[in-house]
């Protein structure tokens, strides 16, 4: 079961104070100049350094992001803190409950408008099979990123990540599960959901990956993941409702098999957003984690604006946030040698744990093509 420490951790949700000072626009009245430029810019040296990129992001104004919601890792603390220090670029969230998928779908959809996607915040399955879409840029402190965390050449790097995990209802489901197998019996019935389609969503994938490893399958062979749900359904337990934290409070989706840091979000460290008897278990054996990964679109209507939204995420601040809400971020260790980890928050949450698969890129396209041609007809 998730400790005390992952309860801590999600608790500095709303306690970590957003330190960051409102930045002054220089102005501009000749925005397209500056968009020219950040369009093929690969780090703000290219335009001049940060204060020539914060005059141009603000010529521009405004910044669109996709599938943030507030709840999860701390964007809703993050996009509040963009805002306050950049009070001239408004943040236009769209979707926010959408999937990897969609974000890239939108930037397909609306290319060439104002309102295609300026930033992705994408699982490695979906970035891999859309590299295309991703321009190369490298923010100022890129050396904090580890090697693996990173495309050498800058189209995308890691964020963050948790656990995938269980979270359940204690007032509906009494004794916490231990296994992946506990969740085939009858107290199950009707209420087990995951986040969206495996195969279009990171997180729901890896909740098809979670139970393979549980059931004696592979990061190179999911597989038995697929056999499980099919189990799941055939028992009557699975859910066919994508869930929100509405629907946990609601009762509608009692159990939850989603990352760590969006379970606990969605519990008692949600206050009166959340459900307070909703608990959060990472199960015994093999953890499952998977990084998110930033990467700015290649057809950014606010190109400037999505450079200094990078940069903005991995500074010490907001790397903080994301750890607040129990997501690892990427500069981790880093941070932790230059001690700008915030050391509170740390002690709170705990070290990442050194023991967790995450699928690798191949991995990933590779299981990518099994959902694909394997989950529709084993859920029906």
């Amino acid at each position: 079961m998730i400790n005390k420490r992952y309860i801590a951790g999600a608790a500095l949700i709303a306690a970590v104070a957003i330190s960051l000072t409102a930045c002054t626009s220089t102005g501009s009245t000749g925005g397209s100049s500056h968009s020219a430029s950040a369009k093929t810019a690969t780090s703000a040296a290219d335009l001049g350094g940060m204060a020539a990129l914060v005059t141009a992001a603000n010529a521009e104004g405004q910044l669109n992001v996709i599938t943030l919601p507030p709840s999860w890792a701390n964007y809703g603390a993050i996009i509040a803190g963009f805002q306050k220090k950049y009070p001239g670029i408004k943040i236009n969230s769209a979707n926010p409950d959408g999937s990897s998928a969609d974000e890239i779908s939108a930037a397909k959809a609306q290319k060439g408008q104002d309102t295609a996607p300026d930033v992705f915040d994408l699982g490695t399955a979906v970035l891999q099979a859309n590299l295309a879409v991703a321009a190369p840029y490298k923010v100022a402190n890129w050396a904090d990123i580890p090697d693996n965390f990173k495309d050498a050449a800058g189209t995308w790097y890691y964020d963050y990540t948790g656990l995938m995990s269980i979270g359940y209802d204690s007032t509906v489901i009494k004794t916490a599960p231990k296994s992946i197998d506990d969740l085939l019996g009858a107290s199950y019935a009707g209420k087990v959901a995951i986040k969206g389609n495996p195969t279009q969503a990171n997180e729901a994938a890896s909740a098809v990956y979670m139970a393979a490893l549980q059931s004696k399958g592979s990061a190179d062979n999911i597989q038995a993941g697929i056999d499980f749900f099919q189990k799941l359904k055939t028992a009557g337990n699975f859910l066919a409702v994508t869930p929100s934290q509405a629907t946990v409070v609601s009762g509608e989706t009692p159990v939850v098999i989603q990352w760590s840091y969006n379970n606990l979000a969605w519990g008692a460290a949600g206050g009166t957003a959340g459900n307070p008897n909703f608990k959060t278990v990472v199960l015994p054996g093999t953890a499952v984690g998977s990084y998110y990964n930033q990467a700015i679109n290649v057809d950014a209507p606010h190109p400037a604006a999505a450079r200094l939204w990078e940069e903005y995420l991995y500074t010490p601040e907001v790397q903080n946030l994301f750890l607040a809400s129990g997501a690892y971020p990427s500069t981790l260790a880093a941070m932790v040698s230059a001690k700008t980890i915030d050391a509170t928050v740390l002690a709170a949450v705990g070290a990442a744990p050194a023991d967790f698969v995450q699928l690798t890129a191949a991995q990933a396209k590779a299981a990518a093509a099994v959902l694909t041609s394997k989950w529709a007809a084993a859920i029906g």
